[in-house]
């Protein structure tokens, strides 16, 4: 009798082992895009780690562009941001994307969205619920809503609370080369 309950006891674990070996292997691009999602490494800031982005003075032009996945025009104007950081990054503008996505977003919208769009620019998240207390030493002229953009060298700066083309967003740049 102890014989045959210890046998059906491993019948029932090595058939669900092989069962689970069936599951993965029929699954086994959904794993791989699974484990390629979660190796995108993603920073996280609240707006005390943040903030020293918006004050570097290091010669550099810094482009701060806020966003979120779920912003039609910020969507719409990223491929610039990302143009721009190609065609000008060898001359000291670096170009920093602020997702204002919500976290419980990140894994299922933000991070799929970074890698199906193939983003270069660095991207981070902003995640402080206290909005009305950052986002006026953001720019004090801003009323939070998105896309917003800053562009800075040192002690020069610019904020824009508007959708950018190229073309303009070149302009507004290149004002900091000279």
């Amino acid at each position: 009798m102890k014989f045959k309950t210890v046998l059906i006891i491993l019948l029932v674990f090595a058939s669900c082992k092989n069962e689970e070996k069936k599951a993965e292997i029929a699954t086994n691009d959904n794993v791989v895009e699974k484990q390629i999602e979660a190796n995108l490494d993603l920073e996280v800031y609240d707006f005390a780690g943040f903030e020293k982005f918006l004050n570097r003075d290091d010669g550099k032009i810094h482009v701060i562009n806020f966003w979120a996945t779920w912003c039609a025009p910020c969507v719409k104007e990223l491929p610039y941001f990302e143009k721009l950081n190609a065609e000008y990054g060898n001359e000291n503008v670096e170009v920093l994307l602020v997702s204002l996505d919500f976290p419980h977003l990140y894994e299922s919208k933000l991070k799929p969205f970074i890698k199906d769009n193939k983003l270069k620019s660095k991207v981070i998240a902003l995640d402080d619920a206290d909005m009305n207390t950052w986002i006026p030493k953001v720019d004090e002229t801003w009323s939070g809503s998105l896309p917003a953009t800053i562009i800075y060298k040192n002690n020069k700066r610019k904020f824009f609370e508007q959708s950018f083309t190229f073309e303009a967003l070149e302009t507004e740049v290149k004002q900091f080369l000279k």
